[in-house]
This record gives structure tokens, sequence and C-alpha cells, in this order.
């Protein structure tokens, strides 16, 4: 999941934040800071405040906000709920939120100001992972129980989607599919097969209303453990950029083009490959 927050100068609040969650080292979390209207350098009471708890935030740069950004991130984060309106217009497909009921803007105040900020940011940051990013789903090998969801998720996904017997056909044949989910709710699924040391994903889906929130990174990350695998495939339709960019980011390159590949409507197919070194870290 790649997580953006969000301040005014990206001097104060937003390294800060940027700084702690950085600092936990969670697997497959990414992190950036910026600002809206970005200016200066880091506060150095901002410095301090983080070198009080062992965090080094000395060599941060203020950074002014772009449409890539928020293109790269899966949730935006606004340290105000002034910030998450200016931002709404270019973020409305996106999981834009306000870092706990919002932080106040400790700039030109004393050390002590900032340390209490910091505390806040804490306290709001590890209620976010307690509540959201940890607890809203998990990943899990599939079960014949799931088998019926997933094919009503292929309908609501796919111009031409898999059968429930396609599905467990494939599932008995050996095909490894893993299934997100929050207690009994299918959230999304991902299929791969493996031949040797390859593996070729058959479908990635995620219902409409869980997207933007790290599923279907999740659900790659997942196929990346797969032991001893030396590249990973997929097909996916030129028109859809969203995926593209998705894929790109967790390290796909386009390796080929199949034409006229999909169905209603006729469209080309871009494959893309994951192509993994000895001992490269596949985490993202």
């Amino acid at each position: 999941m790649n997580i953006l927050f969000v301040c005014t100068g990206n001097t104060c609040r937003s390294p800060m934040a940027e700084g702690y969650l950085k600092s936990k080292n969670i697997k497959g979390i990414n992190v950036i800071s910026r600002g809206i209207c970005a200016m200066g350098e880091v506060s150095q009471n901002s410095v301090a405040a983080c070198r009080d708890i062992g965090i080094d935030i000395s060599a941060h740069t203020p950074t002014q906000i772009t449409l890539d950004d928020i293109n790269w991130a899966d949730r935006v984060i606004c340290m105000s709920h002034s910030h998450k309106d200016a931002l709404m217009p270019y973020c409305s497909e996106k999981d834009i939120q306000v870092l706990g009921e919002g932080i106040t803007d400790p700039f030109g105040m004393d050390i002590g100001v900032y340390r209490r900020c910091l505390s806040e940011i804490i306290s709001s940051i590890d209620k976010m992972l307690e509540n959201t990013l940890q607890g809203e789903f998990k990943i899990v090998p599939i079960e014949r129980q799931h088998i019926k969801e997933i094919a009503g998720l292929e309908k609501i996904c796919f111009s031409t989607p898999w059968s429930q017997e396609a599905i467990l056909e494939s599932f008995i044949a050996g095909t490894k599919f893993f299934v997100a989910v929050k207690g009994q709710k299918v959230l999304g699924y991902a299929g791969v097969s493996q031949i040797l040391d390859e593996g070729y994903i058959t479908n990635i889906a995620v219902y409409p209303q869980y997207r933007n929130k790290g599923i279907a990174t999740a659900l790659i990350n997942e196929i990346f453990k797969i032991e001893n695998l030396s590249f990973v495939s997929l097909e996916v339709r030129e028109s859809n950029f969203k995926a593209i960019s998705l894929y790109e980011k967790m390290g796909f390159k386009k390796e080929g083009l199949r034409k006229g590949f999909y169905e209603c409507p006729k469209e080309n197919a871009i494959i893309m490959t994951k192509r993994f070194e000895k001992n490269e870290d596949i985490s993202y």
C-alpha cells in the first residue's frame, strides 16, 4: 500500500508523520509526504522532536504535491480538513482522509508544541493502523466456500467472466487462488498458475466499493511470496490505465502485445512481467 501524507508546507506535520510510519518498517507499506504549498526547509523543531524518539528526518526536503504523487498513492492522509477539501477534486476515486481529528499546525511555535504535535501524530497513526490498515482485511488461500462468491465477483468485473464451474476446475487442477476477506466477506481475489518456476496470473478482481484500499497490491504481494518463482506474468487491456499503473509500481514491465486478445469489446492485451533476481526483496 502506498501512503501519501499531506500538510501545507511539508516542513512540519507531514514529514513527522512520514518519518514515524517509515520507522515502523511495516512490510508492504510505502510512505511519502508532500505539501500543498511546499517551501523552505524542514523545521528544525520537527527534526529535534523526531530525534528525541530515535527518528532522523534531517535529510527531508519539502516537496510540492503533484498529480503523479496522488496517482501513486493508494491512500491520501491529510493533516487537516482544509487540505482534504483542497485535494478532493483530484482524489474523487482515492481513499482520502484526515489524520485523527486533524493535526494542529505547530509552525513557528516552540519545541514543546512540536513534541505534543508529534505525540498526537503518533497516537493517530497507531489508531489508524489498528483500525484500518492492518485490521481491514487479510489474505487467505481459497476454500471451496469462496468459489460461488468469486464467480459473482467475476460477473461484476469482467465482460467474459469465469463461471463457478471453471473456477472450481482450475482450483482442482492446481491453480493457486488467494482471497482478500474481511470476516466472512470476500473483497477480492487473485489466481496464479505455476509451471515450474514460472507464474502466470489468471485474474485479479476487487469489488468496486473496496478498490483503492491496497487490496490488489496485497493480493499480488501474496503471489510474489510463492517460492522459487523466476517471474510472474499477466495480460491487461490496453485501456486499463489504472491497472497498468499499479503493475508498473509493483515492478512489472511491458514485454509484449497480444492483438485482439480480449472480447466484448475486442481489444489488445499488454503482456507485463515482473522478473525476480536471486535474493531480491519482493515486498512492496
